[in-house]
C-alpha cells in the first residue's frame, strides 16, 4: 500500500474508533430506565435534614417536584445551585417544590449552606443516594442529576449532568 492511502485507511480506522468511543460515553451518560419499585420505594423514602429535621417525601406529593442529586464536592452540582435556587424562588407560586438530595455529610452540607444559603429543603441522602439514583435511571451515579415528578408522583424527565436555563424554562412548562 502506498504511503498516503496507509494514511488514509489508518485515519478512518481512528475516526470510526473515535466516533465508536463517543457513542459509548453518550448511552453511558443516557438516564436508562426506572426499575419498577424505584418510584414506589422515592416516595416511601424518609431522611434527615442537615440540622436533624425531618424530611419526609411524600410530604412532596401532590404538587410538582424537582429533585436535584448533589455533593458539596461536586463542582457543577456547586455551580448549579443559585440556579436551582432561583428557579424554586420563581415557581414556588405556581406549586412547584425543590429538593436537594445531598450525596454527602451532614457536616459539610452545613458548612457549605453558611456560605450559600439554600431557600429549598435539602436532605441528606448519604452515599445512599447513588443508589437510589441508579433506582431511577442515573446507572452510573454521575452527579449532578435531576429528576422531575409530577404532581401524581410519576417520573417525567431525567438529567444526569449540570442544569442549564433552558432545562428549567422547559421543565416549568410541564405543570
Amino acid at each position: 500500500m502506498m504511503p498516503r492511502r496507509r494514511t488514509v485507511a489508518m485515519a478512518g480506522v481512528a475516526l470510526a474508533a473515535a466516533a465508536a468511543g463517543g457513542f459509548l460515553s453518550w448511552r453511558r451518560l443516557q438516564p436508562q430506565a426506572v426499575r419498577s419499585e424505584a418510584q414506589a420505594a422515592f416516595w416511601a423514602g424518609a431522611y434527615e435534614g442537615p440540622h436533624g429535621e425531618a424530611v419526609r417525601l411524600a410530604d412532596f406529593h401532590g404538587r410538582p417536584l424537582l429533585v436535584n442529586f448533589w455533593a458539596t464536592w461536586c463542582p457543577p452540582c456547586v455551580e448549579e445551585l443559585p440556579l436551582l435556587n432561583a428557579f424554586h424562588q420563581a415557581h414556588r407560586t405556581r406549586g412547584w417544590q425543590v429538593l436537594g438530595l445531598a450525596v454527602d455529610q451532614a457536616s459539610a452540607v452545613r458548612g457549605f449552606m453558611q456560605k450559600l444559603p439554600l431557600n429549598f429543603p435539602v436532605a441528606m441522602a448519604g452515599f445512599a443516594g447513588t443508589e437510589i439514583s441508579r433506582s431511577l435511571g442515573n446507572v452510573t451515579g454521575a452527579l449532578p442529576f435531576s429528576v422531575v415528578f409530577g404532581a401524581s408522583g410519576e417520573l417525567l424527565h431525567r438529567k444526569i449532568g449540570k442544569l442549564s436555563e433552558a432545562d428549567l424554562a422547559q421543565w416549568a412548562a410541564l405543570a
